[in-house]
C-alpha cells in the first residue's frame, strides 16, 4: 500500500582536487513579513516556489494532525513522507493508514534497517547502549535520504517544545541538511493545536489520548507532558533529526558496533 523508496621513480603529483562548491540556495525570496505570516500562507508560499519539491515530514503527532489538514486543503497531490523506524507504535502505525484514507494520498517511506539488521549490524537494544548511533541509523539516515530529492522541507516543530527549539524560524535556510526549513507552527502553543484540531473536527493519535504529549518509538517515549517522555531518563531531548547535520550522519552509521 505504501510505496517504499533502496623504490623506482618517484610517483607523480597527483594535483589536489578543488574544493567542492558549497550548495547553493534554491530559489526563494524570503519575505520580510514571514514571521507575521499565517500557516497557511507559509505552506502556500512553499508550493508555489517548489512545485514537486517540498514535502511535509510526519511523525503523525497533533502538530502534523493540523499541517496535514492545512497542506492538502492547498493542495491536494502535496507530498509527505515519513521516517519508519520499524519501532513505532501499533496506534502510529493505524493512525498512519488513516491519514491515508482520509487525504487519499500515499505517503512516501523512508526506513531504518530491520530489527533483524540492526542487531545483526550493532548488537541487541542497541539505543540502550549507543542512543545516538541507533538514531543515526533509524532516523537520521532515512531522513537523509528522504531530504535528498527535495528543495524545502516542512515540520511540525514549535519553539516551546524545547529550549533546543526555542529559537526556530517560520521558515529559513536549513545549514544543516542545505535546503529550506519551513516551521510553520512554530510560534503555536499547544492549546493552539488542539483548538486547530476540534474546530476542523481532525482524527489524532489515539497516543494523545493516553498521556502522550510527544510520540516517537515503543522503546524510548512514555506519557508525559511536552517532550519529558522521550528519551526519559537520559538527558535527550532531541531525536537528531532537528539537530544533526547530514554531513555527520556517514561517520556515526559506520562507527563499530
Amino acid at each position: 500500500m505504501r510505496r517504499r523508496l533502496d623504490g623506482g621513480a618517484q610517483d607523480a603529483e597527483v594535483p589536489a582536487l578543488p574544493a567542492p562548491e558549497p550548495a547553493q540556495p534554491a530559489s526563494l525570496q524570503l519575505p520580510a513579513d514571514v514571521e507575521a505570516r499565517s500557516p497557511e500562507q507559509i505552506l502556500g508560499l512553499l508550493l508555489e516556489a517548489f512545485p514537486g519539491r517540498v514535502a511535509l515530514a510526519c511523525s503523525f503527532q497533533k502538530e502534523e494532525t493540523v499541517l496535514l489538514d492545512m497542506l492538502f486543503a492547498l493542495e491536494p497531490k502535496a507530498r509527505v513522507f515519513a521516517i519508519d523506524t520499524h519501532y513505532l507504535f501499533p496506534e502510529t502505525y493505524a493512525y498512519w493508514h488513516e491519514v491515508e484514507k482520509r487525504y487519499g494520498t500515499t505517503i512516501e517511506v523512508f526506513e531504518g534497517p530491520t530489527p533483524e539488521q540492526l542487531a545483526a549490524a550493532h548488537g541487541e537494544r542497541v539505543w540502550e547502549q549507543k542512543p545516538d548511533l541507533y538514531l543515526a541509523v533509524a532516523k537520521v539516515a532515512p531522513l537523509v535520504r528522504a531530504l535528498g530529492e527535495l528543495d524545502a522541507w516542512i515540520t511540525g516543530i514549535r519553539r516551546d517544545q524545547s529550549p533546543t527549539r526555542a529559537g526556530a524560524p517560520k521558515l529559513g535556510w536549513d545549514d544543516q541538511h542545505e535546503l529550506w526549513k519551513a516551521n510553520p507552527l512554530a510560534d503555536w502553543s499547544d492549546a493552539d493545536c488542539w483548538a486547530a484540531i476540534r474546530e476542523r473536527e481532525l482524527p489524532t493519535n489515539p497516543l494523545h489520548d493516553q498521556g502522550y504529549d510527544s510520540i516517537g518509538d515503543t522503546h524510548s517515549t512514555q506519557p508525559g507532558a511536552g517532550r519529558t517522555g522521550r528519551w526519559a531518563g537520559t538527558g535527550k531531548v532531541e531525536c537528531g533529526i532537528h539537530t544533526v547535520p547530514a554531513a555527520e550522519v556517514a561517520d556515526l552509521v559506520e562507527e563499530p558496533s
